[in-house]
């Protein structure tokens, strides 16, 4: 039974990752040229005027921001796009009739995100790389923080693919909510810079701690403790995920 449950999350993945990688020019290079362009207008243009921050050249304070701001977009848009054209084919209805757990049916969905995630954020650091040293405090905050974040914006994809009705649904979350927050999220400026109020007001934001505890992991400087920003990574993944099983597997939305 359990090599059966592999195979069928084999399965999703490969079909998820061919997926991506098929379509690669609309998946994999827009992603790419817009990091250039903050690189090019932020970095190059602006920076200079703006000085150091944080002990770093304007640059390289914002490239972990901007690395990261890519993976939660991508990780999100396939999940989301993914899942609801499967529901708008009928071809979810399959999956749902098939013996297949729903946790697997979840993780299979989450792999092709979290496999454009880590593709897009490794051509986005090379990117980098023609624009400022890199810079490593710990591999192993970098790699945690950017896994966790890919997962937890693969199921906020997935709830949004559950719930959206049409394919205007599937775009107004991420324009309208995801981008906001992202931006807002310290990719351009830290958290300690702005008045006492504003700090307050953006620790309601979950991105800020995501981008701080990546930050941490290139340049080893941070706005929230790291041990926060893990702990609120593993609280949202874990809400998300039971809210997603629940739907999933109660059909919500899914069965006609």
């Amino acid at each position: 039974m359990l090599s059966l449950y592999l195979t069928a999350l084999k399965s999703l993945a490969v079909k998820e990752t061919h997926r991506y990688l098929r379509i690669w020019v609309q998946t994999l290079v827009p992603p790419v040229i817009t990091t250039s362009l903050y690189f090019i207008i932020f970095g190059n243009l602006i920076g200079g005027r703006i000085g150091d921050m944080a002990g770093f050249s304007y640059m390289e304070f914002i490239v972990p921001g901007l690395i990261m701001m890519s993976a939660i977009t991508s990780s999100y848009s396939n999940v989301s796009s993914s899942f609801f054209s499967q529901k708008f084919q009928k071809n979810i209805e399959e999956l749902l009739i098939a013996p297949v757990p729903t946790h697997i049916i979840i993780w299979g969905f989450v792999f092709g995100g979290l496999g454009r995630s880590i593709l897009v954020s490794t051509l986005v650091t090379v990117i980098s790389l023609f624009f400022v040293p890199l810079h490593v405090h710990s591999w192993l905050i970098i790699i945690m923080t950017l896994l966790m974040t890919a997962i937890l914006f693969s199921l906020a994809g997935l709830l949004n693919g559950i719930f959206a009705q049409s394919f205007d649904d599937v775009s107004i979350v991420p324009t309208f909510v995801l981008q906001p927050l992202t931006y807002l999220g310290g990719v351009f400026y830290a958290i300690s810079m702005l008045p006492p109020f504003w700090q307050a007001v953006s620790k309601i934001n979950p991105i800020v701690y995501m981008i701080s505890g990546f930050r941490y992991g290139f340049l080893g400087v941070m706005d929230v403790p790291i041990v926060i920003s893990v702990s609120i990574l593993v609280l949202f993944i874990a809400v998300l995920y039971g809210v997603c099983w629940h739907l999933i597997d109660k059909g919500r939305g899914l069965r006609s």
